[in-house]
């Protein structure tokens, strides 16, 4: 038996905080997909560099057309829209799951005034391409160019974003070490509070991380 569940959000699904369905849709909750975490990286008007932590997008490409950044659930209000929006640049950052604590540290420092780096103890690492800092601790990172910005609600909550990928910078032992780079120490994946329907309750937001189980 299967549960069928419709666009009308079902009454069981409460809020975990005020204004959450203003933000995110209940078939986010319903069908509990991962997200691959990563770390946007931009530069705020008075220079600051910011941090946002951030899950919802894909990656993909052609070989004429290029390759892309599509980031969905980019907040409107949020420094990291803006910040796109005004330079047309931004860096992707993926980091292991040790990050976790130091990424959360920046949501709690974002201030206009504030260094997100240093809220995180993170180092900048100059990029190749863009005028945006990479984050050294990150064993991956893409150097974007916006391409598009699109309000794909049309709610005015979020956009979509789509950057094509200029540079791409990958640590050198993760480099030669598949395992790793899939492994705990590699990309780690957001499990977003998936609702429970036997119990009725939100499961707490998680991270995972991937394991390597067979070759296809």
């Amino acid at each position: 038996m299967k549960i069928e569940i419709g666009r009308e959000r079902p009454a069981s699904y409460k809020e975990l905080f005020p204004g959450m369905w203003d933000i995110f849709h209940h078939f986010e909750f319903a069908a509990g997909i991962p997200q691959v975490l990563f770390a946007l990286s931009t530069l705020k008007e008075n220079g600051k560099p910011n941090i946002s932590y951030h899950a919802w997008s894909c990656f993909q490409g052609g070989n004429d057309s290029g390759f892309f950044a599509i980031l969905a659930g980019i907040s409107l209000s949020s420094h990291t829209y803006a910040n796109i929006r005004r330079t047309g640049e931004f860096c992707v950052n993926f980091l292991p799951l040790s990050y976790t604590d130091a990424l959360t540290a920046t949501i709690a420092h974002n201030a206009d005034d504030e260094d997100e780096f240093a809220a995180g103890g993170f180092s900048q690492e100059p990029a190749f391409l863009v005028q945006v800092p990479r984050i050294k601790e990150s064993f991956l990172s893409l150097e974007c160019k916006t391409r598009q910005v699109i309000n794909l609600s049309e709610a005015g909550t979020t956009a979509l974003v789509i950057g094509e990928v200029q540079h791409v910078a990958l640590d050198e032992e993760y480099a030669n070490d598949v395992k790793k780079r899939y492994g705990e120490n590699g990309f780690m994946l957001l499990v977003h509070s998936p609702f429970n329907y036997q119990t009725c309750e939100f499961s707490p937001a998680m991270a995972a991380t991937l394991k390597l189980q067979k070759e296809t």
